[in-house]
């Protein structure tokens, strides 16, 4: 009867049912046959709404909303452009920094594409850059902001592991550049190989677009600076951010409508926060189970039978991460957190560590064929089938897998700040 019930719920998931009511429905189904109220499912809801991180959520969220329906996205662009449109490649660099901003803030890769695909395709495009490579760029780029504060995933996975959100934030800082800087690299060869025009530097330009952008600037350097100093706390800093944002694109560049802006935008974020804090809270019902179950210590017990290596063990861990980011979205990978956290622990392996590897698998399954999310959208926004943008993907996420092994075997990269700055 069990295994009926297992296969009726990953039906019901393959054919569309509400990811929610999939993790809602194994984890009854699965305490119910060990004969444990359900109420352990309903707790998990409870708990994580009486975290105090919890808000940073919404409120990051929020933020994020306000800056990709305002003007923001042409300010940057233009910013961007300014500051290093004269190098080699520097489209394609302002395309990695601008998608790196926004997916940072908006913490959906999603949002990115669509605020900012349709913007820099044709900047990208009369510059020289062929279609299949600005398509891929873009498509890629999307997920680029996962490791840079105040990314979601970041947040998200803090909350399921219990680990501490605000060394998260400043783990991701070099991790996140080192994956900047080897894209980077690819763009500037590619411009350089096919002898691209570059653009002229303009000190007047970047005056003019340093004005424009002014008030949005301090937003990242606040963050970083008010974390790394200890000044404040990620739910201090969520809140500023909201307050700044909401100032500066309602009152201070009146991009947004107070009364018929801001309401809609504060629905659609709001929309995509319950979604994602009623499949957190059915997951975490279901990891319950997982915990119970002792399912974690078995596992462990069966990887032990076949390796005793740290480093085999992670790249096994990569890999199960790697296939479980192309075929599931963020919260349903997170499932995956309780069950590796343990083992993880058991080789030696910082939790924080984990989570930045975590985070950078989701960065590559994001982009990675056949199933991963941003290619559905970008098939959308550049209404281009699907498969052609399967091969424009793959030279950069042959760069993402090489920053990947380096983030995975140099934990020092992770952790290094943190001796600073984190108190690790």
């Amino acid at each position: 009867m069990g295994a009926l019930i297992a296969l009726a719920i990953v039906a019901l998931a393959l054919f569309g049912a509400p990811l929610f009511t999939v993790f809602g429905a194994s984890a009854m189904t699965l305490f119910h046959f060990e004969g444990v109220d359900l109420s352990a499912v309903i707790v998990e809801l409870y708990r994580i709404s009486t975290l105090p991180m919890l808000v940073t959520i919404p409120l990051f969220t929020f933020a994020g909303y306000l800056l990709a329906e305002s003007k923001a996205p042409k300010r940057i662009v233009r910013f961007s452009q300014a500051l290093v449109g004269w190098m080699p490649g520097g489209i394609g660099i302002v395309a990695l920094v601008v998608c790196a901003f926004f997916t940072a803030f908006t913490g959906a890769s999603g949002v990115t594409i669509i605020a900012i695909g349709g913007l820099l395709l044709p900047v990208l495009q009369a510059d020289g850059y062929k279609n299949k490579f600005s398509m891929g760029l873009l498509t890629t780029s999307g997920s680029l902001g996962l490791l840079f504060p105040p990314s979601l995933p970041i947040i998200i996975y803090g909350l399921v592991a219990g680990v501490n959100i605000d060394k998260l934030f400043i783990a991701g800082i070099l991790p996140g550049f080192l994956v900047m800087g080897l894209l980077s690299g690819y763009v500037i060869w590619t411009a350089v190989r096919n002898n691209l025009p570059r653009q002229k530097f303009s000190t007047k330009e970047l005056a003019i677009a340093t004005k424009e952008f002014a008030w949005e600037l301090p937003l990242p350097i606040v963050i970083l600076g008010g974390i790394y100093s200890g000044t404040f706390t990620a739910t201090e800093a969520a809140a500023i951010t909201a307050f700044y944002a909401f100032v500066v694109e309602v009152f201070i560049y009146k991009d947004l409508h107070i009364t018929k802006d801001v309401p809609r935008v504060m629905v659609e974020s709001t929309i995509l926060v319950g979604g994602i804090l009623i499949i957190l809270g059915t997951v975490l019902g279901f990891t319950n189970y997982v915990v119970d179950a002792q399912i974690p210590l078995k596992a462990l017990e069966f990887i032990r039978q076949y390796m005793s290596n740290k480093y085999v063990f992670l790249a096994l861990l990569n890999v199960v991460l790697l296939i479980g980011g192309c075929l599931l979205d963020m919260l349903s990978a997170i499932m995956l957190v309780p069950i590796l956290l343990p083992i993880a622990k058991e080789f030696g392996v910082d939790p924080i560590h984990l989570g930045i590897i975590y985070l950078a698998n989701l960065e590559i399954g994001y982009s990675t064929p056949p199933a991963g999310l941003n290619l559905f959208v970008a098939s959308f926004r550049f209404k281009t089938p699907i498969v052609n943008l399967y091969g424009a993907a793959l030279p950069f996420l042959l760069f993402y897998v090489i920053a990947l092994g380096i983030i995975t075997y140099f934990p020092e990269l992770s952790l290094f700040l943190l001796k600073y700055y984190g108190g690790h």
